[in-house]
């Protein structure tokens, strides 16, 4: 059986009504796939974008509202300056590439993080390739660079701040609710699912606020083998799930 046959199979499986409305994912484990495999890191991360293009038209073929991909973190810039400055390469060489078919797509791209620390004309010249497609309607894609939870958390509360000086009403109405309104995530659901390879238990600085109730989906494979038929079985395995937030089954 072909591997488009196999995860097409597995797709009748789906209630396609009762799909995640948002979808994050830590894309861990390219370069243990490349150490494995006896190849440089930076051809994990190639390998990588493959998978990530795969994600990307699957959320697409389930009309997956919101998508989000952990690309690169705060903490990531520890790592070697030779595999950073390849990071960064590759990050642009991808959207000069991958921002046409995007488009096409009606995906609409966007970059969340923090500025600070990044090279300005890199940020600018990310942001600006992604603006081409910010008035399509179809699958909204996040792509967390330069992204740590806390941080931006703390830029919500500066953010409040900065307003409070001219209504001091909005730390009185702040609340569980209008809070998300000044993170990165403004105006998206929370993610319903998270998934993450490599087998690593852990949530890694990822929406910390936003997946207060997310499903957790953990999968031993690396990043670069998790193909469209493994996003199924994650889709499968959250619609087994019963998701009670915080309340009880039944009530």
């Amino acid at each position: 059986m072909s591997h488009k046959s196999d995860y097409k199979s597995l797709l009748s499986e789906l209630d396609r009504e009762r799909l995640p409305k948002h979808i994050g994912i830590i894309m861990d484990g390219n370069g243990r796939w490349a150490k494995a495999h006896h190849r440089p890191r930076l051809l994990g991360h190639r390998a990588g974008a493959k998978s990530t293009r795969l994600a990307v038209e699957l959320a697409v073929e389930l009309k997956i509202p919101c998508l989000t991909t952990y690309a690169f973190s705060t903490e990531n810039w520890s790592r070697p300056q030779s595999e950073v400055d390849g990071l960064m390469k590759l990050i642009k060489e991808l959207l000069i590439s991958e921002v046409p078919e995007l488009h096409r797509q009606n995906v609409k791209l966007r970059f969340i993080g923090s500025p600070h620390g990044v090279q300005a004309s890199l940020w600018q010249e990310i942001h600006q390739l992604a603006s081409v497609t910010h008035k399509n309607t179809g699958l909204q894609l996040n792509v967390a660079f330069n992204y740590g939870s806390r941080t931006e958390i703390i830029e919500a509360f500066q953010k409040v701040y900065q307003k409070a000086q001219q209504n001091p009403q909005v730390i009185e109405q702040l609340d569980i609710h209008n809070f998300g309104d000044y993170l990165y995530t403004a105006g998206m659901p929370d993610p319903d699912l998270i998934i993450r390879t490599s087998g690593e238990m852990r949530i890694s600085n990822f929406l910390l606020w936003q997946a207060a109730y997310a499903e957790i989906y953990v999968t031993p494979l690396f990043w670069p083998d998790f193909d469209k038929k493994q996003f199924v079985i994650a889709l499968l395995d959250y619609q087994n799930r019963i998701r009670r937030f915080g309340g009880l089954q039944g009530t």
